[in-house]
């Protein structure tokens, strides 16, 4: 039985995903903790809700980000984790956090990586004029939004959409893939070769 850690700044709702298929599809794999860097993120609620324990390390509490980043590793580390889950967490970690997880962190990006990196994908897709658009769960490496593919989903940007169409129509198909590609790494069919992601039978 593996143990999932979910990072969360917000509603966590591709984290509500996660928990709902995990004990749906009944994954070889538990959500041990629900951990955000905010006290007011609203997936602590759904998480306590579900039996989830929780944790609060606030990023105001240190005067950098390498101090937050080691005590929110001991936190996490509590919890035994063999896998940690970005959803949605809105910080950017340190060299020394991505290495200390590294090949068993997660992290979902909306969009078709390596296009729009960073913030405001939806934004610079409808001003890139693409005719389609995506979501990417990807592992973490010190590079921001560059790690190894795990897989991605594809939506067509249609006449009229704005940014908020767009997001919600794409968040719709992000909390479909985010538990498929975690669900891999639980049942060990994930494999990093060469800077790239095999996926076992």
């Amino acid at each position: 039985m593996k143990n999932i850690v979910i990072l969360i700044s917000g509603r966590g709702s591709n984290m509500e995903a996660v928990v709902r298929a995990a004990q749906a599809e009944q994954w070889p794999a538990r959500v041990a903790a629900v951990i955000s860097n905010k006290a007011d993120a609203k997936g602590l609620v759904f998480a306590a809700e579900h039996g989830i324990p929780t944790a609060v390390v606030s990023n105001k509490d240190y005067p950098d980000r390498a101090s937050f980043d080691a005590a929110l590793a001991e936190v996490i580390d509590q919890f035994a984790p063999d896998l940690v889950v970005l959803a949605g967490f809105m910080r950017i970690l340190t060299p020394a956090f991505t290495e200390r997880y590294a090949g068993r962190m997660l992290n979902i990006h909306p969009s078709l990586l390596p296009l729009f990196p960073g913030l405001h994908t939806h934004e610079q897709a409808l001003a890139a004029g693409v005719a389609e658009h995506g979501a990417t769960v990807h592992f973490v490496t010190a590079e921001l939004d560059h790690g190894p593919i795990v897989g991605q989903a594809r939506i067509p940007v249609l006449p009229g959409d704005d940014a908020d169409q767009l997001a919600a129509r794409l968040l719709v198909e992000e909390h479909k893939l985010y538990p498929r590609c975690i669900r891999l790494f639980v049942e060990d069919k994930l494999v990093i070769d060469n800077g790239a992601v095999r996926i076992l039978n």
